[in-house]
């Protein structure tokens, strides 16, 4: 059952970058994992798509990235705009080098390549010379200083938590506009994972990269985020501003699916 308590808060109409209207998403040409979902992220702005397993937070990302066609999924209705341009049908690689990055669930690294090999394949879109490619990465050796310390140590040999970082200070060499951070949390430790939050504080406030966060951890992301969108099987079952809704005693009950 899709819980309605009130109706969905209106959309911010100023700067936006990304706005997704009313997909739907089907694997296999039969398999409905995206209803009807619609969600703006400005410029600058932290908003968390939250959900219980199978919601269809990790789904939605993947329409948005261009990553979907390599899960069999086609978008069969609706619109994505970035910068006012429809994105459906653009390659992932093509969608990132216009400034969308996708860091996909479960750390994916390089294993066999030290960390700082890793950095170097993120920055591979752009190209930079070698002097601006050192000064790049020495930028994400300063938002995380983990990583400084394992530089030279192969990726697959570091902590979870080491991975996440990686694969998050990876995507910024991109020089992206929108994150799109898939379950951040998962796996890692309550303590690593304050820290990466943190850290992404950090950059959307000093950087203004702007992030659409798929989390499970209700409480911490809406600690971060300045809006949210709750979704519950395939469509989003509550919005609003991100303070609001840590507010709702009944949050609980409507971020698992549950029954008012």
């Amino acid at each position: 059952m899709i819980l309605r308590h009130e109706p969905l808060v209106p959309e911010r109409a100023e700067n936006r970058i990304l706005e997704v209207s009313g997909i739907e998403v089907v694997y296999g040409g039969a398999i409905l994992a995206v209803a009807d979902v619609s969600l703006t992220v400005g410029a600058g702005e932290i908003v968390a798509l939250l959900g219980a397993n199978g919601a269809g937070k990790s789904t939605v990302l993947k329409a948005i990235s261009g990553l979907a066609a390599a899960d069999r999924a086609t978008v069969r209705r609706g619109h994505i705009r970035f910068d006012g341009d429809d994105i459906l049908g653009i390659a992932a690689n093509r969608l990132a080098a216009r400034g969308i990055v996708h860091v996909l669930e479960g750390r994916h690294v390089f294993p066999h390549l030290t960390v700082e090999e890793n950095l170097f394949a993120g920055a591979f879109l752009h190209r930079p010379g070698r002097r601006e490619l050192l000064r790049q990465i020495d930028d994400v050796y300063d938002w995380f200083p983990r990583l400084r310390d394992k530089r030279r140590t192969q990726a697959g040999l570091t902590s979870g938590g080491e991975q996440q970082m990686l694969a998050i200070g990876r995507a910024l060499l991109t020089q992206p506009r929108l994150v799109l951070l898939d379950e951040p949390s998962m796996g890692l430790a309550p303590r690593i994972v304050q820290e990466i939050f943190q850290i992404i504080g950090r950059l959307n406030r000093e950087k203004g990269v702007a992030f659409l966060l798929s989390e499970q951890n209700a409480a911490l992301s809406l600690a971060h985020a300045t809006r949210a969108y709750i979704l519950e099987s395939g469509h989003v079952a509550l919005a609003g501003e991100a303070a609001d809704l840590a507010r709702r005693d009944d949050l609980h009950r409507i971020y698992l699916g549950g029954l008012a």
